[in-house]
């Protein structure tokens, strides 16, 4: 056993979500999205370097020397998966990881609108989650992929730098490929996925022009692909992504676009006021040809009105999902100003509302 396996086995008695390791600190865990003090002595650089290297692979270390900085995953079988993080910073080595269960939440147990069960039985097209940091984004994933597994006799191919939530092989057949350890790069596991009879591509993160491109042309030429984007809302999604390309491109990638995207889900996480543990507030846009217009043409602004008259499609605006929590007294009303797009709405259920001129 690894020593700072007791640390792990300390985050899942706290439930929490990320372990934080860092010079002449004392351990920190998040929980609940606060970071809290272990009652611990602050680590040395040698005693902290000497904890994180015991489970790092070789070539890993060998990165993070040459770098400053590093990713991957560890396990501990039976337990969990966590996704590492090793960087350097003035007074030393620094460490952060994130659990991720080893149990993978259906789109039920996480009480995600029933459009999300839609995308995984597409034939072929684009499918992005967005949000911040922490977002939740792997989770909500996670689910879709699971429910392709169950309900499809199809190839699913991930590729994420480093692996989180492992399926096992269902209805599917599910190949896992981590960058740095099977594959080069991003782009370079896309190129190769499409000589290997995928039905379903996850990208972990679409990071580059290259893999961006790479994820469209497979999206257009008859896979499933998902992936990942930070970006807060969905018309911001869309033009993320066209905006990546030189302008003499756009207009192609426009008309791409508006031919393989079928949905973009741009998601928050909130406290919870009811209960420990945190929810996601959720933005779906379900491409039809009218949305697609609008890519094609460039009116992407108009986007947001559209999400709004078309709650029949699925579609979902970000403020309607954080009212539902707001009314079902699941958040405060403090968080759900503060992450509302349209704040005249939340306004009433402050009890001192900001002296401000946002609205």
């Amino acid at each position: 056993m690894a020593r700072i396996d007791a640390f792990f086995k300390l985050m899942a008695e706290q439930k929490a979500s990320d372990l934080h390791l860092s010079t002449s600190n004392p351990p920190m865990l998040r929980i609940n999205g606060d970071l809290i003090r272990v009652d611990y002595p602050p680590l040395t650089n040698d005693e902290l370097q000497s904890m994180v290297y015991e489970i790092a692979p070789e070539m890993k270390i060998k990165v993070f020397e040459e770098t400053g900085d590093v990713d991957f995953g560890y396990e501990i079988p039976g337990v969990a998966r966590y996704r590492a993080n090793f960087l350097n910073q003035k007074y030393g080595i620094a460490a952060v990881f994130r659990l991720i269960p080893s149990k993978i939440l259906t789109c039920d147990d996480l009480g995600l609108p029933p459009v999300l069960k839609r995308f995984p039985l597409l034939k072929k097209g684009l499918v992005l989650v967005t949000g911040p940091t922490g977002s939740g984004k792997s989770t909500t994933l996670a689910a879709m992929i699971d429910y392709a597994n169950i309900h499809r006799q199809d190839h699913i191919i991930t590729v994420e730098d480093p692996i989180e939530f492992v399926h096992k092989s269902q209805q599917s057949l599910v190949n896992h490929r981590e960058v740095g350890v099977h594959t080069k790069s991003f782009a370079a596991a896309l190129r190769g996925a499409l000589r290997e009879d995928p039905d379903i591509i996850l990208v972990g993160e679409m990071r580059d022009l290259e893999t961006i491109e790479l994820a469209l042309t497979a999206a257009a030429t008859g896979h499933l692909v998902f992936g990942t984007l930070h970006t807060s809302s969905a018309a911001k999604t869309v033009d993320r992504v066209i905006d990546v390309f030189p302008t003499s491109q756009q207009n192609q990638v426009r008309a791409t676009l508006a031919e393989s995207l079928k949905g973009v889900v741009a998601q928050n996480l909130f406290r919870r006021i009811d209960k420990p543990g945190r929810v996601a507030a959720l933005e779906i846009l379900v491409f039809d040809s009218a949305i697609a217009n609008l890519v094609r043409e460039g009116k992407t602004h108009q986007i947001p009105g559209m999400i709004q008259v078309g709650k029949k499609k699925g579609n979902q605006p970000l403020d309607d999902a954080i009212m539902d929590h707001l009314r079902g007294l699941r958040i405060s009303p403090e968080e759900a100003y503060e992450k509302a797009n349209d704040k005249k709405k939340f306004r009433p259920f402050l009890t001192q509302p900001p002296d401000d001129f946002e609205d």
